[in-house]
């Protein structure tokens, strides 16, 4: 078995004591006035062993684990996976790890890895959640600081920041009628998540009085969603639409593999927008108008709003009054209608 590094290890190899270490190696050293030529000797020794500090440990000395629970639906949808990587790049700003988790998009799922980051002791969660009810999440929140993001239940005492899904869906939709588009397909995500219903009451109020055909299809924010139902309504004697509106980049990216398969240019026979703004959508042909989701300021002020209520927390005060914020999406205008 190799030998294991501790403090007591690099303590001798560099003759301070081991409380001066670990001052050092726990970012301590100008709050107690270490002189800068042991802070740089000691870092050189721990770098040299390949120190590692004993977080099983630090978490009982502290009560802190320097780890925050991060929960999302799905890992290999983008939108996803660009909003986790602005989070962690925030935690990581801060000092804290971040233990993702995959829910699946399944309720059951998503009790289980909240169980699970109850069980590491993780110091706050943030969530977007899959669940139809808040019941369990605010179960949680009583013991470990939770703020949800991107999602949020119609009712709950939760923090949450999402974008305002409804505005979305209606400028966009509002964007086509003003277009001269008189047919509009719109391809939903989950039907029951937060900002689906959302998207759906957007588009269906912008609709309104208009007096233009629609329809709403789909069940997932996935690119086969988005193939399966432009096949279904622009192939052979079915319904014909002059524009499409994909809920997600994911939909839009099947939706526009299908129109070219049927033989339909996007942007010139159909016209084609998005909600949600991916960098890949400038390079498209043509390039895809869509409604962009300010993910940074979101992902900011969960991060933000979490820090405040395990700050006060810690401090043996109330927890903040609760924040829940919708922030406007704006619109992309791009060549594709």
């Amino acid at each position: 078995m190799g030998h294991k590094n501790t403090l007591l290890t690099v303590s001798e190899q560099t003759g301070y004591s081991v409380s001066t270490v670990s001052r050092v190696l726990s970012g301590k050293a100008r709050k107690y006035r270490i002189s800068r030529e042991a802070e740089e000797k000691i870092t050189a020794e721990a770098e040299r062993l390949n120190y590692q500090p004993n977080l099983i440990a630090q978490t009982l000395r502290t009560q802190q684990s320097k780890t925050i629970g991060l929960l999302i639906p799905s890992v290999d949808n983008p939108f996803f996976a660009t909003l986790s990587g602005i989070i962690i790049g925030i935690l990581n700003a801060k000092g804290y790890h971040t233990l993702l988790a995959d829910s699946r998009e399944s309720g059951k799922d998503e009790i289980q890895e909240l169980r699970m980051f109850m069980s590491r002791s993780v110091d706050g969660i943030i969530c977007i959640p899959a669940s139809s009810t808040p019941d369990f999440h605010e179960q949680v929140s009583s013991q470990i600081p939770m703020v949800l993001v991107d999602r949020h239940f119609k009712s709950t005492s939760l923090s949450y920041v999402c974008t305002d899904n409804y505005a979305g869906a209606r400028m966009a939709t509002e964007y086509l009628l003003s277009k001269g588009y008189k047919s509009i397909l719109a391809i939903q995500g989950v039907p029951d998540s937060m900002p689906n219903r959302e998207r759906v009451r957007g588009f269906k109020d912008a609709i309104g009085v208009h007096g233009v055909a629609y329809s709403v299809v789909g069940d997932a924010f996935s690119v086969e969603n988005g193939k399966r139902e432009v096949l279904n309504a622009f192939s052979g004697a079915q319904k014909q639409f002059d524009s499409v509106f994909a809920f997600s980049s994911t939909i839009l990216l099947g939706a526009i593999d299908s129109l070219r398969r049927l033989g339909l240019r996007p942007g010139k026979d159909v016209g084609i927008i998005s909600y949600d703004n991916n960098g890949f959508l400038d390079f498209m042909d043509p390039a895809v108008t869509r409604v962009e989701q300010p993910l940074r300021e979101a992902g900011q002020i969960a991060v933000d709003t979490l820090f405040e209520i395990m700050g006060a927390r810690r401090a043996g005060h109330p927890d903040p009054p609760s924040r829940q914020i919708l922030i406007p999406p704006t619109l992309v205008v791009r060549g594709s209608c």
